[in-house]
């Protein structure tokens, strides 16, 4: 992303702010693209980390953009426990002792015939309870990380559930009674960007989170929710600090 012209000033506006608040970062080496979350190893514990294998559908025609991890957890001398089922960091979104994931999983992973022995599996690596959800059939990646947040263990934050596809609402609401979880809602704005339909503009719910800092999206577009969305995650993390960038130079390609 450093070296990469086209996310150079979103990176550099990332940089500063977390030099601000001295959040220690860095540079992955041996990496393909710049979406590490899908490619890169789940943290189970402060010390256990998780590698799946990644072997996205949605890059098996663009094989130049696919990481190997394998490599690249060796070039950066990270340990971690590796796993053969298929599984983007993208689509696991974490609690301490739950994750989420959309139901694209089940297709990433045809061999496995029986989706509870799968899950079952994913549970014991991770040592979380797994909770399904639906995909979003338009999404080229089917990831839950755009879509649904953990803001503690029972209580999630996303996208505003009203302005919803009807089988995606149905499937929350379900999911919702099931596992007793609160859900807040953030505005979320449905914003057309020229030349890029995977643009992630406009997804507000994909905030950055790292120990006391927030670091939301904001993206200075007509008809945007800016300044709704800073306010409420504001109210919502009343004891963290809440920073924004404006990121649209990186989402425009997909995510934030």
């Amino acid at each position: 992303m450093a070296s990469d012209a086209r996310y150079t000033a979103a990176y550099d506006k990332v940089r500063v702010l977390l030099d601000k608040h001295q959040v220690k970062h860095g540079l992955l080496k041996g990496t393909k693209d710049i979406w590490c979350r899908d490619y890169m190893p789940i943290q189970k514990s402060d010390v256990e980390y998780v590698q799946f294998r990644y072997e996205p559908s949605y890059l098996a025609d663009d094989l130049a953009l696919q990481t190997d991890p394998t490599a690249t957890l060796e070039l950066n001398k990270i340990k971690a426990v590796c796993s053969n089922i298929n599984l983007d960091g993208g689509n696991l979104v974490r609690w301490q002792d739950r994750v989420i994931v959309t139901d694209r999983f089940f297709l990433e992973n045809p061999e496995y015939t029986n989706k509870s022995q799968l899950i079952d599996e994913l549970e014991k690596l991770l040592g979380a309870e797994v909770i399904v959800i639906p995909q979003i059939k338009s999404d080229m990646t089917g990831h839950a990380d755009g879509l649904v947040r953990f803001y503690d263990r029972n209580s999630l934050i996303d996208n505003c559930l009203e302005a919803e596809y009807g089988y995606w609402k149905n499937g929350i609401r379900k999911m919702l009674k099931n596992y007793s979880l609160d859900y807040i809602n953030l505005p979320f704005l449905d914003y057309n960007v020229k030349g890029f339909p995977e643009s992630a503009v406009g997804c507000y719910v994909n905030y950055m989170e790292v120990g006391n800092l927030i670091i939301a999206p904001v993206f200075e577009v007509e008809g945007n929710r800016d300044e709704e969305v800073v306010n409420l995650l504001s109210e919502i993390f009343s004891d963290r600090i809440v920073e924004t960038v404006n990121i649209n130079e990186v989402a425009k390609h997909g995510g934030c």
